[in-house]
This record gives C-alpha cells, sequence and structure tokens, in this order.
C-alpha cells in the first residue's frame, strides 16, 4: 500500500532522521496498519451510533458540599503567609498596560 519513499517523505516532514532499514521497517508496518484500516472501512456501522469508547465508563463522583471547618485558625496558622484571615499568594497576574 505504502512505497518507502512516501515513508522517507514523511519522515522528512516530520524531521525524523531514519536509516534505510528504520524506513523498510516503517513501510511494512505503515502499510499493515493501513490494510487494517481498510478492512474496517468495509464495515457497515450505519446502526452505530459514534461513541468515544467501546465501554461505556462513568466518573463516579459525590455532589460538592460547602462545610465549614471547625479550626480555622489550625488551618491559618499552617500558612507560609497570611494576611488576616486570608492565605496571601504570590500574585500571579499583572495590570494591563496601556
Amino acid at each position: 500500500m505504502l512505497d518507502r519513499e512516501q515513508v522517507h517523505k514523511v519522515a522528512n516532514l516530520a524531521r525524523l532522521e531514519m536509516t534505510p532499514e528504520e524506513e523498510e521497517q516503517m513501510t511494512a508496518q505503515l502499510s499493515s496498519i493501513l490494510e487494517y484500516f481498510q478492512q474496517l472501512s468495509e464495515l457497515d456501522t450505519t446502526d452505530v451510533p459514534p461513541t468515544t469508547r467501546a465501554i461505556d465508563v462513568s466518573n463516579v463522583t459525590r455532589p460538592d458540599e460547602l462545610r465549614p471547618y471547625s479550626d480555622r485558625e489550625a488551618i491559618l496558622k499552617e500558612a507560609p503567609d497570611q494576611d488576616g484571615d486570608f492565605f496571601k499568594v504570590p500574585k500571579i497576574l499583572q495590570a494591563e498596560e496601556s
């Protein structure tokens, strides 16, 4: 399906240095992959809904609940820097210059 010249061209575009032996190996491997895709394209998938996974997976999460922490002073005491009742963190945004 693919020839070595096509593999060489793609490797060059991808900035990959390949020996002639590696090009031959890649030609065989990529041809095999493309042949498999050709087989898959022969399947009738008109009644198959599009999916992102073969197996349905859903995240198991708990709902977020706001719960005050009883010992606020203990948490603030562990902070490397604080400003009153708040954690003080380094500034990461700069004001826009006009």
